[in-house]
């Protein structure tokens, strides 16, 4: 997934207003105790965070 369509999905879900503000705050089991920048700082697939916060926040299979 390449990060465009990551950070697309993220303000279809919470808004481009919160988008920003879930991922540099959130921090998350699924990301090993990290917040969603930090994760893609680190080098995690962009797929991967987008599953994690999938996982983590419930969001319905269709708009995976």
């Amino acid at each position: 997934m390449r990060l465009t369509i990551f950070w697309e999905r993220m303000a279809e879900h919470f808004g481009p207003a919160y988008a920003d503000s879930f991922a540099h705050d959130h921090v998350m089991t699924q990301l090993g105790g990290r917040t969603v920048h930090e994760a893609l700082a680190a080098g995690w697939d962009a797929k991967d965070v987008w599953r994690a916060v999938c996982d983590a926040m419930g969001v319905p299979a269709e708009n995976r």
